[in-house]
């Protein structure tokens, strides 16, 4: 492909090619506009923008950023990866993974733009469901844009500002970063859209209705209005497609091809072909015993202590402590080696791994949350001891509105149960930021390596990470974050 910085030219390729020209014709011959003429070259291109969501620019940073500034993880060392500056709230403008995730994003959305502009809705079921399929992945990408670069949704949403919202497939258009309040309104609309569109049955690996609703539930959430929050969650518990997870199943929940999970309601699928080893999401958290992995991020001391109070848990498996010969704790510079498997050994292999954007644990701990906010503590209590009875937990082992076992609210109940579910999985720091509290860590690793304490409030300026500044030099009306 032949290089430009700009900051969307480097877009323009036929998003189903492997290899391009600026000028759009890819190697087979074919030009962009003979592509998106029929349904067979839309599905393919469409096929392509979800090759660009599996990119590692993408699902590697995305994750990252997601869950490294919570408090489940813990950092043994210091590194020349960029996860490093995220993890420790050390946010640069020429962060590495910033400018990664930010072009590969709007990469993203012009591959979908495309598409759309291509569709005219109604012509065919068929065109409804791949023009669904393609503005819920603009969606989609938007709100984790928004929620990477844009403040908290509680926090002033109509005057903080979020990110560029890009409908067309024109670069250098010099535009300017909509409010946090106008992205969300945009995700919202788009999603609601994308739900009555897509009405083919697929698999998890791709957008559908209920991955629209599961996501509104999500959204809905994020902004505090509960209702929908509920109303969307029920929708995608009332079509009865997805199951949760037995007890028996949790164990290996995450080592199967998310096709074969009846819980998953989108993940974003990688086969053999697409394992990157040691650069791979999982190979910070994991080091098999081959000694594939780096293996140098692991289960926070906080995260342990919290998820061992209860020796019948399964989500425990999730957890491997490396031992050394002799059978003692191995530590890497005074901190326990407790390896994460949550993005290993998908078929056996160990930097394997489908990560899930949504499966149907989340969607009832988001329904929790809402009724403990509308005062429903009946349902939020139930809906939080179906996901311990999910994790092998029974009797005394679950709440009730009358045992909460030491914490002050039943809200307290539902967040730390989405903790225990949902670690790992990109979900933390956004639970505490956006329901106005601080995030507190106060054991071993190299966020702080005299005394392991480190507290960011909710309104920190460093919540948020900060735009590259490669693209503010291209675009004169893009605003930075808070230095």
């Amino acid at each position: 492909m032949k290089i430009s910085f700009s900051r969307l030219l480097l877009l323009g390729c036929v998003v189903m090619t492997t290899s391009c020209e600026i000028d759009t014709t890819p190697y087979n011959g074919l030009s962009e506009s003979t592509i998106l003429q029929d349904a067979q070259g839309l599905r393919a291109a469409t096929d392509g923008n979800y090759t660009f969501l599996k990119d590692a620019d993408y699902t590697r940073n995305v994750f990252i950023m997601h869950e490294y500034p919570g408090d489940n993880l813990t950092v043994s060392g210091t590194t020349g990866d960029a996860l490093f500056l995220t993890y420790t709230y050390r946010h640069t403008t020429d962060q590495a993974n910033t400018l990664q995730i930010y072009r590969k994003a709007y990469q993203i959305i012009v591959g979908c733009n495309k598409v759309i502009g291509a569709i005219q809705e109604g012509t065919s079921k068929e065109m409804d469901q791949i023009l669904g399929e393609n503005i819920f992945l603009r969606a989609m990408v938007h709100f984790d844009l928004v929620r990477i670069f844009g403040r908290p949704y509680n926090q002033s949403p109509e005057t903080n500002l979020g990110v560029i919202i890009k409908t067309d497939t024109q670069p250098d258009d010099n535009a300017a970063r909509a409010t946090v309040k106008q992205v969300y309104d945009f995700v919202v609309s788009e999603l609601l859209k994308s739900a009555k569109l897509m009405t083919i049955p697929r698999t998890s690996s791709y957008a559908s209705a209920a991955a629209a609703n599961g996501l509104l539930s999500r959204v809905y959430l994020y902004m505090n209005d509960n209702a929908n929050a509920i109303k969307y969650a029920d929708m995608v518990l009332a079509e009865n497609r997805f199951t949760l997870a037995t007890p028996d199943q949790v164990p290996s929940f995450y080592t199967l091809e998310n096709e074969q999970n009846k819980e998953v309601i989108l993940a974003i699928k990688h086969t053999l072909k697409d394992d990157r080893a040691w650069g791979s999401l999982g190979s910070m958290l994991y080091t098999s015993p081959g000694g594939v992995g780096w293996g140098e991020v692991y289960a926070s001391q906080e995260y342990q202590d919290l998820i061992n109070k209860y020796p019948n848990d399964k989500r425990r498996s999730f957890m491997v402590r490396k031992l050394t010969a002799q059978g003692t704790q191995e530590q890497r510079n005074g901190i326990d080696k407790v390896y994460v498997t949550k993005f290993s050994n998908q078929g056996g292999i160990a930097t394997l791994s489908s990560p899930i954007i949504l499966r149907l644990s989340e969607i009832y701990l988001n329904r929790a949350e809402a009724y403990a906010k509308t005062g429903q503590a009946d349902k939020a209590i139930a809906d939080v001891n179906r996901i311990r009875q999910r994790a092998g937990l029974t009797g005394t082992e679950l709440f009730s509105t009358t045992d909460l076992k030491g914490l002050p609210s039943v809200l307290d109940v539902v967040l730390q149960e989405r903790r225990l579910e949902l670690a790992f999985e990109g979900h933390r720091p956004y639970d505490l930021y956006r329901n106005g509290r601080s995030l507190v860590r106060n054991y071993p690793g190299f966020h702080n390596t005299t005394t392991g304490q480190q507290t960011i409030p909710a309104d920190d300026k460093q919540v948020v990470h900060l735009i590259p500044e490669a693209e503010i030099v291209l675009n004169p009306n893009l605003k930075q974050n808070p230095l």
